[in-house]
C-alpha cells in the first residue's frame, strides 16, 4: 500500500481497531494508574482488546498470504519478513530502548533480560509486573509472523492443501483448549488459583493465546478458498454483527463471572474467538452497519493504535503520579482525560517521527511480499490452494 497517498479504508476494521487500544488502555489504567474499576466493568474486560487486536492480526496477515499463494506470483519468506520487521520493529525498538537506558522510565519495575525482548521469547514464563510487561502480545504476534507463512507454503505444496488446512486450524483450537485444561488442573487449581501462576502458565503463553490468531487465519481462508460461503455469510452482515455482540457479551460474562475458573480458562478464549471473528465478518460485509458506519477519530486512533499500545502504559503511570502530586486524583475524569490525551499525543508522536519513516522506507526497498517470475510470469500449475479453489482444466488453475 502506498502510505504518502489517500487510499480505500474499511471504517469497520479501523473502529474495531479503535475499539481494541481503548479497551486495552481502560484496563492497564484500572490495573496500573488508578488501582480502581474506574471504567467499571469495561475495564475489567479491557484485557480483551488484545485478543481484538490478534483476531485483526491473523485475518489480515492470514488474508495476504493466501491471497499471495493464490496468485501468479511466488511468495517469498525473505520479502515478508522484511515488511512485518519493518512494520513492527522500529517502535519497538524506541521504547525498549526507554525502559533499558532510562531507570526513571521504568521506575521501580525489573527489568528482564533484554535478549528475551529481541528474541521475542519475553512472554515465556513471563512475571507479572515486570518492566515492559504488555509487550508479551507483540512476542506472540511475532512468533506467528514466523511460522505461519512458512507453514502456509508446506501446506500448499500438499495434494490436498485445503482439507489439512481447514484440520490444523480446529486442530490448533482444540489443542489450545487442551492444554489449558491440563495446566488449570495441574498448576492453577492445585495451588488455590495462584493469580501470579495463572499470568504466567496461561494468559501470558503463547501455546494458551492463539485461538484469535487461528480465527483471523480461519476467516481469510473462507474469504480466499470458499467465495460462496464467504458471500452468504457477508450477505448478512447485520446479522453477524448481533450475534458477534450476543457472543462477546457471555464471553465478557463469563469472565467476568469468574476470569481465573475453569469454564473461563478453557472455553473462554475460544468463544471470544468466534464472537471477534463474527464482528469481523460484519466488518467486512459491505451492506453492514459496522462496514459503512465512520466514527469519528476511529481511523485515526487505529492508524496510531500501534504506537499507543507499546507506549501509553508507562506514560500513564508516570504522568499519574505528577497528576496525583498536583491533587488530582487519578479516578477523576480531569487526570483521565489528560492521560487520554497525553497517550493519544505520544502514540502520534512515535507514529509520526519513527514508524511512518520506515513504512516510507518499506514502500521502497520492500513494495511487495512475492517475487515475480522471469520471463512470461507463467509457471506450472500449484498442487496445492489453487488446484483445490480450480478445477484441473480450469485457466484459474494454471
Amino acid at each position: 500500500m502506498n502510505i504518502s497517498t489517500a487510499t480505500a479504508r474499511i471504517h469497520g476494521l479501523d473502529t474495531l481497531r479503535a475499539l481494541a487500544i481503548v479497551l486495552v488502555f481502560m484496563s492497564h489504567y484500572a490495573s496500573f494508574v488508578s488501582g480502581e474499576p474506574t471504567f467499571g466493568f469495561l475495564g475489567e474486560v479491557g484485557w480483551s482488546g488484545v485478543d481484538l487486536f490478534f483476531a485483526l492480526s491473523g485475518y489480515l496477515i492470514g488474508n495476504q498470504i493466501l491471497a499471495a499463494l493464490r496468485g501468479p506470483e511466488r511468495l517469498s519468506l525473505g520479502r515478508f519478513y522484511a515488511r512485518r520487521l519493518l512494520r513492527t520493529l522500529p517502535n519497538f525498538y524506541v521504547v525498549l530502548a526507554l525502559y533499558a537506558c532510562w531507570p526513571y522510565f521504568r521506575g521501580a519495575s525489573v527489568m528482564p533480560e533484554l535478549w528475551r525482548f529481541l528474541s521475542f521469547t519475553q512472554n515465556l514464563g513471563l512475571n507479572p509486573g515486570t518492566a515492559f510487561s504488555h509487550a508479551w502480545s507483540l512476542c506472540v504476534e511475532e512468533q506467528f509472523y514466523m511460522l505461519l507463512p512458512a507453514l502456509a507454503l508446506l501446506i500448499a505444496a500438499r495434494r490436498r492443501a485445503l482439507p489439512l488446512a481447514w484440520l490444523l486450524v480446529f486442530g490448533s483450537l482444540l489443542a489450545g483448549m487442551l492444554i489449558r485444561s491440563y495446566v488449570w488442573h495441574n498448576y492453577i487449581d492445585g495451588n488455590e488459583r495462584d493469580i501470579y501462576r495463572y499470568y504466567n502458565l496461561v494468559y501470558y503463553s503463547t501455546l494458551c493465546r492463539f485461538d484469535e490468531l487461528v480465527a483471523g487465519v480461519a476467516l481469510a481462508l473462507v474469504k480466499n478458498h470458499h467465495a460462496a460461503l464467504w458471500q452468504r455469510l457477508t450477505a448478512y452482515g447485520n446479522w453477524m454483527l448481533a450475534a458477534g455482540a450476543a457472543l462477546l457479551g457471555l464471553a465478557w460474562y463469563l469472565f467476568l463471572l469468574d476470569r481465573y475458573g475453569y469454564a473461563a480458562t478453557v472455553f473462554g478464549y475460544p468463544l471470544l474467538a468466534v464472537a471477534i471473528s463474527l464482528l469481523l465478518l460484519a466488518a467486512l460485509s459491505p451492506g453492514a452497519l459496522l462496514h459503512r458506519l465512520r466514527v469519528p477519530g476511529a481511523a485515526a486512533l487505529a492508524l496510531w493504535s500501534y504506537a499507543i499500545y507499546l507506549s501509553h502504559k508507562q506514560l500513564c503511570v508516570l504522568l499519574g503520579k505528577v497528576l496525583a502530586a498536583q491533587g488530582l486524583a487519578p479516578t477523576g475524569w480531569p487526570a483521565v482525560s489528560l492521560l487520554s490525551l497525553a497517550s493519544v499525543a505520544a502514540g502520534w508522536l512515535l507514529y509520526s517521527l519513527v514508524e511512518r519513516p520506515f513504512m516510507v522506507l518499506r514502500q521502497r526497498w520492500v513494495p511487495h511480499h512475492f517475487v515475480r517470475e522471469q520471463g512470461d510470469g507463467s509457471r506450472p500449475a500449484r498442487r496445492g490452494w489453487s488446484s483445490l479453489w480450480s478445477s484441473p482444466s480450469s485457466p484459474s488453475s494454471r
